[in-house]
């Protein structure tokens, strides 16, 4: 019989919320009650007598909630509150609360379930997660694999995305270079060349596992994956440090030692303050805050944005950043059309960039290369303009781009994506604490 606490307010008349709670009791151990607000049928004075069981109070309703579940241990929340004293924002918090103690949260007409490790590695694990899709995420990570393998790490990185292959996939990028040719020829063996994996073995030469998953739930959780397997593959590898990198929102399902939470600041405020954005910044030990400069947020909405960080975890590591591209082969003195996935805002930026600190010329950019016909139109419009192809390595780099560049006899260069900190701030820093936490805690539990 499943331990609760039901979540109940002084809006319904107390017999029946009594009612309510002797019905649940047949089918559960009801152990407390957390009283979330609302006075006007309800006498609290009565205490424990008005309810029939144990009742919690504290200040907010997030208050009465934590400390219910922290007192009694449950295996289940059951809200049995309303309108108007908890809200459906107000009820992602408590079912985040709820998720964070790894405790189910249900409702009238609702269910949540904390997302499940299904594994525990021998190695040391470091997850980085997000907030959503094309937050820089896997640039963040190919960025903390050269970080951790430049300072002596042997490191293996875990990345599954929506174009992962059927069956884990071994890459050794710390012994093979792969090349454009070499994505090219996996593109027509019908696998997706762009895929996070190809990425973070091509901009970071390091060993490489690739799995797939499909569907995301709303805390994280994947529908279907093949993660697990990748996972064991990984462990069996004798690395000193698993990197676990998510896809999207959705969060792997092995255990993470330590979690980097990767936030796009262009998104704004609500990603990280409503739904389940608390959630994730409660399983975070450092927040990368990317994309942070103008015109994908402003000034304001970047501070906006650190202070709900601080708010909801005082003194959790923050480094602000954004992105500039590096190609990883000489470009200077080509005519060069560069494909991203950044915004089309920042294209003249960028562009600048590549120009000034890599010696080319950038005659046409699209910011369309994870919509495959407006960048063929692009391409087409420059078509005979450039000597070169410069892409980040994402979405249609490989079955457009490349491939296009290989009908024409047009070379092509893959694009890194490399973070750069924002008003002086310590990326560095931050990432390798967040290692270090990883590797100590996966010391303590015997790894």
């Amino acid at each position: 019989m499943s331990r609760v606490v039901a979540l109940i307010d002084g809006e319904h008349y107390p017999p029946v919320v009594r009612f309510a709670l002797e019905q649940l009791a047949a089918e559960h151990e009801v152990v407390a009650a957390a009283f979330l607000g609302g006075t006007e049928k309800v006498d609290l004075d009565g205490g424990h007598e008005t309810y029939g069981v144990p009742l919690v109070s504290a200040p907010s309703a997030e208050g009465a909630v934590t400390a219910a579940i922290e007192r009694y241990g449950p295996d289940l929340v059951v809200d049995l509150s309303d309108e108007p004293v908890v809200t459906s924002a107000d009820r992602f918090r408590l079912a985040g609360i709820a998720l964070a103690h790894g405790v189910e949260y249900r409702g009238a007409d609702f269910h949540f379930s904390p997302p499940t490790a299904a594994l525990h590695t021998v190695t040391p694990t470091l997850g980085l997660i997000g907030t959503g899709k094309r937050v820089g995420k896997t640039a963040i990570s190919a960025y903390v694999a050269r970080l951790l393998k430049a300072r002596g790490h042997d490191i293996v990185v875990l990345a599954m995305g929506r174009g992962g292959p059927a069956e884990p996939e071994l890459i050794r990028g710390d012994e093979v270079a792969l090349t454009t040719p070499d994505l090219l020829e996996l593109a027509k063996q019908g696998k997706h060349a762009s895929s996070d994996n190809y990425e973070d073995a091509v901009m970071s030469r390091v060993t490489t596992v690739g799995c797939r998953r499909c569907g995301g739930g709303m805390a994280g959780e994947t529908y279907f994956s093949n993660v697990v397997e990748g996972a064991r593959l990984a462990d069996s590898l004798g690395k000193e440090l698993l990197v676990l990198e998510g896809s999207g929102a959705a969060i792997p399902p092995v255990h993470a030692d330590a979690s980097i939470l990767v936030v796009g600041a262009g998104r704004g405020l609500t990603y990280v303050r409503d739904y389940f954005g608390p959630f994730r910044l409660g399983k975070a030990d450092a927040v990368v805050l990317a994309t942070a400069e103008e015109p994908n947020a402003s000034a304001a909405e970047i501070e906006a944005i650190r202070q709900a960080v601080e708010e909801a975890r005082p003194g959790l590591p923050v480094a602000t950043t954004t992105f500039r591209p590096a190609p990883i082969e000489p470009v200077d003195g080509a005519r060069v059309f560069f494909a991203t996935t950044a915004p089309e805002a920042v294209l003249d930026k960028l562009s600048a960039h590549l120009e000034d600190e890599y010696g080319c010329t950038v005659v046409g950019a699209s910011p369309h290369l994870s919509n495959r016909s407006l960048l063929r139109r692009d391409m087409q419009r420059c078509a005979g303009e450039y000597d070169l192809l410069l892409t980040e390595l994402k979405a249609a780099a490989i079955d457009v781009v490349a491939t296009a560049g290989e009908e024409a006899g047009v070379p092509t260069v893959l694009c890194d994506n490399v973070p750069v900190p924002v008003d002086g701030g310590d990326l560095d820093g931050v990432l390798l604490e967040a290692s270090r936490l990883a590797l100590e805690r996966g010391a303590e539990r015997g790894a």
